[in-house]
């Protein structure tokens, strides 16, 4: 094809029809390059986009105007020949301002009337708005770390911005694994808080003479064993947020003294004389029915008051329409970098099987399901006999009882069918026993990563592997 000055289009119409005039027109860039990849014509899409005129790029090799990682690696008209059909790829250009640019770039060859190449067209259409929507789609079903598109989270992800404004304590109930850490780290970093620290503590972990020097602190030699003044986890969230997590757990001596601070917004290290003035906001979390234990005389009712100004519930995974699937997406893309893998999806059979799973543990329990899936996959493509084993039983999961700490064990049941098919199969003791043995499996023996996985607490979890002996 020889270089026109106008270049013109015979014979389409009883007129000639300018070419230049014609792709002008078109809101995409257009450019017209030689079979040396030297560019004849660029319409001025194609100079709004790249920020090169006309004049500028004449006779320059397309690669050094569009600068694309495409040009470089995998230019699509370097394998055209007189069979290939159009070229279409997604990538990127970098402009004159030195900008990067996602475009999608799609390239086609032009033949003489013998069916010759003679040059090619290319078409570079312009995605940072599409980007940009998806970008604002994914934030609509997003907020902080907390994903979700269901009716439930989209309320509570309007209220959390409200909510952080104020100093009002906040009370986040919710079953295990829902997500009741994030939400009051989401609180702390909406607030005006956030430059100050986030301090979390299990009131659940530890024994009440530790737990009270973990939280309000101690001055050296006030007991046996305090060899050094400690600031405690008051002290240390002083302008920003404590986190109390199972708030349920904490003794009553100690929720005395956390309504006391509550009251005068003041802390007394044990042994010490004076107070310290803590500017501290408090989040609590808890899975278990507090209202019940203020009836059974196991949390003090003025405590409940205090910290319920604010309330957040948390849907159980099951109850969150549509939500697994999108969650089942995230942790796909976020494992495939955290283990090195190219797993694209799942097959119709495992999809099935977890959208149909009761998910006790809740939205912690689906990723370590599929962190452990994606481990025992070798593949691209997560199948049937890479979920867990406990999955295909009467997907029945111990779980701490909420009325009541003391018991063994509260059961979640499934519909009736799955509970039919489980009876025929094996008794409970059977079934409890193989679901401790695979999450043990799973954990690697540690107790406290299989007690996540059942969605129980370590002692429970420690109770049955004494019970069913296993070693």
């Amino acid at each position: 094809m020889k270089h026109l000055s106008i270049p013109l289009i015979k014979n389409l119409t009883e007129f000639t029809i300018s070419l230049e005039s014609m792709i002008d027109n078109i809101p995409m860039g257009i450019s017209v390059v030689d079979r040396q990849r030297k560019i004849i014509l660029i319409n001025r899409s194609f100079e709004a986009l790249t920020g090169f005129s006309k004049k500028e790029v004449i006779g320059i090799s397309c690669g050094h105007i569009l600068r694309s990682k495409q040009c470089i690696k995998n230019c699509p008209i370097l394998t055209m020949d007189e069979n290939s059909e159009l070229a279409c790829n997604e990538s990127d250009i970098i402009n004159k301002d030195r900008q990067l640019i996602p475009v999608r770039l799609n390239v086609a060859s032009l033949k003489n009337v013998n069916g010759e190449i003679e040059g090619y067209i290319e078409t570079i259409e312009d995605l940072r708005a599409i980007r940009e929507l998806d970008t604002q789609i994914r934030h609509a079903f997003t907020f902080a770390h907390l994903i979700g598109h269901s009716p439930q989270m989209e309320r509570i992800f309007k209220i959390i911005p409200v909510f952080a404004q104020s100093d009002s304590s906040v009370l986040i109930t919710g079953e295990t694994g829902t997500g009741k850490d994030m939400i009051a780290e989401a609180i702390h970093q909406a607030s005006n808080r956030s430059k100050g620290t986030f301090v979390k503590i299990n009131c659940g972990a530890l024994p009440e003479n530790l737990l009270e020097s973990e939280l309000f602190g101690h001055q050296k030699g006030s007991f046996t064993g305090a060899i050094e003044n400690k600031p405690g986890r008051f002290r240390l969230a002083h302008n920003g947020t404590l986190y109390l997590t199972e708030i349920g757990d904490l003794p009553l001596t100690l929720q005395v003294k956390i309504l006391t601070f509550l009251d005068d917004q003041v802390i007394h290290p044990i042994g010490s004389t004076k107070g310290f003035q803590a500017n501290v906001r408090i989040i609590a979390g808890t899975h278990r029915n507090l209202e019940k234990m203020v009836k059974e005389g196991k949390f003090r009712a003025d405590l409940l008051f205090r910290l319920n100004v604010v309330r957040i519930h948390l849907p159980p995974l099951r109850e969150r329409e549509n939500d697994t699937g999108l969650l089942l997406d995230h942790f796909l893309n976020l494992l495939n970098t955290k283990l090195n893998k190219k797993v694209r999806g799942l097959s119709v059979a495992a999809l099935k099987t977890l959208h149909n799973y009761y998910y006790p543990g809740n939205v912690r329990e689906l990723r370590n399901i599929i962190e452990y899936a994606m481990n025992v996959c070798q593949g691209n493509q997560v199948e049937l006999e890479h979920l867990p084993t406990y999955l295909f039983g009467a997907k029945l999961i111990i779980e701490e009882s909420v009325s009541n700490p003391e018991s063994e064990t509260t059961i979640y049941q499934t519909p009736p069918e799955v509970q039919e098919t489980t009876r025929q199969s094996q008794t409970w003791s059977e079934m409890e026993k193989n679901m401790i043995l695979d999450a043990l499996s799973k954990a690697r023996g540690k107790r406290s990563k299989a007690a996540e996985i059942l969605g129980c607490g370590r002692s429970t979890l420690w109770r049955k592997i004494k019970k069913y002996k296993i070693m």
